[in-house]
């Protein structure tokens, strides 16, 4: 099997990384992925997959299965290929796309004869924006609810096993007010902008009394129009970070409360919400992450091991509610760089990006072949799985 997994991957390295390196040059954000959605979609067309384009709510996502004749687990495949506005795949999210869609098909080779399915979702927007993080909507639609495990491996510097991450409320808050002469009729007015201004102030001062994982920040993007008009709107939008669902929607709730005496004590109304899917912390299953190290072991490879830290946040924490999830880091740079980078944009389609397809291809097809074919292997992961979900509630 391992013969046949690695034999396929070597052959189709070569059109993945061109899949990759025309992903690069043609970046796309959140619910515009229409190239990388295509592109990705039409090769697991050709691979022999059953391709769904448009789901899940998302224009730019797809579902691509392969069903064995023989009973057996269902595996889902992460591909993520949107890329940041303005700097463009300085997350390598067209390696990650690439290395996702090589692994399925290279499992496909083998599938038939050990029985199960192998899917592919394709999910946009992990870096937020217009209908963003569409993870949580395949998690709300359905998706994993016969999914018994999910992966992926993130491009990044050196080795690594996955990690926590912070859980991500992404909102807009709106004031409304009544425009007036600022010199001439100031009383007349209703300064939408003093409530934006009350909100970052309270939030300075909430600040104190939060444990010290939750992150609030965030900008305001529509302050008023002129120096001498009282601003009727006036706009701002916030993350909402936690390293748990359950104190996240705490903090979401105080937030909101702010937000609503901002509006009582300005006499403005308002609008609060999620401007996209919110974003949940990952839970870290350790029994599957060392089943990728073994592997990635095998081929010469080693993990550097972390700090283990949640530091940013990613919608891959909405799946690993539902299911055993990991998503390792897989080297392209052997120099530290930052992410969201213009270093990093230069690693996705360096040479090392570039190879980092095959090797992730290999390792996380034989991870999964580990789980298909040891079911008390993958009873033990899910079995700990719950423990780790208990932990976080």
């Amino acid at each position: 099997m391992t013969y046949n997994i690695d034999q396929y991957v070597d052959k189709q390295h070569e059109t993945y990384k061109n899949i990759a390196l025309q992903i690069h040059a043609k970046p796309e954000v959140s619910n515009y992925e229409f190239f990388a959605c295509e592109t990705l979609s039409n090769q697991l067309i050709k691979e022999g997959f059953e391709v769904t384009v448009d789901v899940a709510g998302h224009r730019t996502g797809f579902n691509a299965r392969y069903k064995s004749n023989k009973p057996g687990p269902v595996v889902a495949f992460l591909a993520e290929y949107d890329a940041l506005e303005g700097i463009g795949h300085a997350c390598g999210h067209n390696i990650f796309g690439a290395t996702s869609s090589l692994s399925a098909a290279a499992l496909k080779q083998v599938i038939d004869e050990v029985g199960g399915e192998i899917r592919v979702y394709g999910t946009p927007g992990e870096e937020g924006g217009e209908n963003g993080s569409a993870k949580g909507s395949f998690v709300r639609e359905g998706f994993l609810d016969d999914v018994d495990f999910a992966l992926c491996v993130h491009p990044g510097h050196l080795h690594g096993l996955t990690t926590s991450s912070l859980a991500n409320d992404p909102v807009d808050v709106e004031f409304f007010g009544r425009a007036s002469h600022a010199a001439a009729s100031p009383e007349k007015g209703i300064n939408a902008l003093d409530a934006i201004i009350q909100v970052y102030n309270s939030v300075n001062a909430l600040r104190q009394h939060l444990p010290s994982d939750v992150r609030i920040h965030g900008v305001i993007t529509h302050g008023g129009e002129a120096a001498n008009v009282i601003p009727e709107y006036a706009k701002a939008r916030f993350y909402l970070r936690a390293q748990s669902r359950v104190t996240l929607n705490e903090v979401y709730e105080k937030f909101e409360n702010i937000v609503k005496g901002a509006a009582l004590a300005t006499g403005c109304t308002y609008k609060f919400g999620l401007f996209q899917n919110a974003v949940d912390n990952t839970v870290v299953t350790p029994k599957f992450d060392r089943v990728y190290e073994e592997v990635l072991n095998r081929y010469g490879e080693v993990i550097t091991p972390g700090d283990g830290l949640a530091k940013g946040s990613t919608d891959v924490g909405n799946i690993s509610h539902r299911v055993p999830t990991i998503q390792p880091h897989i080297n392209i740079s052997n120099e530290p760089m930052a992410g969201h980078s213009i270093e990093f944009k230069a690693a996705a389609c360096s040479e090392l990006g570039l190879d980092s397809i095959a090797l992730g291809a290999k390792v996380l097809a034989h991870t999964a072949y580990e789980l298909i074919t040891n079911p008390e292997l993958l009873k033990s992961i899910k079995e700990e799985h719950q423990q780790q979900l208990a932990l976080n509630e």
